[in-house]
């Protein structure tokens, strides 16, 4: 993006309207799938550094939360920081988002804040994407079932990605909150595929692939039996994120191919908290730069271990500011007191022609010509 040295660029929730309005949400979902994909497949670790996510626990009375950083840093350009807060009971109690978040852009030559903007969307579409990217690898060739469980706001997006790369069928959905679930078919009808709400056994007993995507409470998964699956069934597990929080049965686990996003950070607060280092497979990277080595799984069962990949936010982030300056959306907003006098931090807010007199308080100055 064009960068501005003493201005930061704000893109909206209308800015990011305009976008969808302009691009379509089915090419922009296809645009972040191909992106992340080119990200993986040619990530290298001397030119990107990754960090696993940190925070702060949010004691709220009923279920715990978290408000963390997310960072990544492309050597010698950019770092991208997400701040992204996570509280279970915000649909019920506040009609939020499950995760509300800010995606920003610095230049770290300087440290200037390049830009800010929404990260709700942001992370909701590259969480698809993400899980869409892997099941592309790891799921039967003609998988046609796709079963949902937990209908929030990730579910809509892992839905859209997956029926992108996948001749989808039928959609069966299941969970254990009846307005979610009896709400999804309507925000998901822009699909216009076959969306049934099922039992959690017929879920289980009929999908080819399975997304996971609950605010099950710590220690109280699985949220699936894992009895009745389909031997081929693939499982994008994206609910766990935080340590003892788990949303998969852990002898299904060590029967499947478990490929985490980010090994450090999943061992925490993944699926893979569950297994010894020997039984988790590769990352997300590695079976991206391989595919073919890992070939013969699509016939067996099959996990993505989808925590949160702080290079999935470097890449929305980067596609949506690429939008945002070709449609020549967003404000570009003086946030930072720098341009002016760089050994006088003073100096931009005297304004142009005051003088250090003129910048003291009212009272001191009518003090002064009294």
């Amino acid at each position: 993006m064009k960068t501005d040295a003493t201005r930061t660029l704000l893109v909206t929730q209308a800015d990011l309207r305009s976008i969808v309005e302009a691009v379509g949400l089915d090419a922009l979902m296809d645009q972040l799938i191909h992106a992340l994909s080119d990200a993986l497949r040619g990530f290298d670790g001397s030119v990107t550094e990754v960090r696993k996510r940190e925070g702060f626990m949010l004691d709220h009375p009923r279920q715990p939360g978290v408000l963390e950083w997310m960072p990544v840093m492309h050597r010698g350009h950019t770092v991208t920081v997400k701040m992204v807060g996570y509280s279970p009971l915000n649909p019920q109690e506040h009609t939020l988002p499950t995760i509300i978040a800010t995606n920003s852009l610095y230049d770290v030559r300087t440290g200037h804040l390049l830009a800010i903007m929404d990260g709700v969307f942001a992370t909701a579409l590259r969480t698809g994407a993400a899980s869409a990217v892997a099941t592309r690898c790891l799921a039967a060739p003609g998988s046609t079932v796709l079963g949902l469980v937990g209908t929030g706001a990730q579910a809509v997006t892992q839905l859209h990605a997956i029926s992108r790369l996948f001749p989808l069928k039928q959609v069966l959905a299941y969970d254990t909150h009846p307005e979610a679930l009896q709400s999804f078919a309507g925000r998901v009808g822009f699909l216009g595929l076959d969306v049934r709400p099922v039992s959690l056994a017929q879920l289980e007993a009929q999908s080819d692939i399975i997304c996971t995507a609950t605010s099950v409470a710590v220690g109280a998964g699985p949220v699936i039996s894992g009895h009745e699956l389909k031997p081929h069934v693939h499982i994008n597990a994206v609910g766990s994120d935080l340590p003892g929080k788990t949303e998969l049965p852990r002898a299904f686990l060590e029967r499947s191919l478990v490929v985490p996003d980010y090994l450090e950070q999943a061992r925490v607060e993944g699926e893979c908290q569950q297994l010894s280092p020997n039984k988790i497979g590769p990352d997300l990277v590695t079976l991206m730069k391989n595919p073919e080595r890992y070939e013969a799984w699509r016939q067996r069962s099959t996990v993505f271990d989808s925590t949160g990949y702080a290079l999935e936010d470097q890449v929305v982030t980067e596609l949506l500011l690429e939008h945002a300056e070709q449609l020549g959306l967003g404000t570009p907003v003086a946030l930072e007191t720098i341009g002016g006098d760089a050994l006088d931090p003073y100096s931009l807010l005297r304004g142009p022609t005051s003088s250090p007199a003129q910048a003291q308080p009212l009272e001191l100055r009518r003090a002064a010509r009294a």
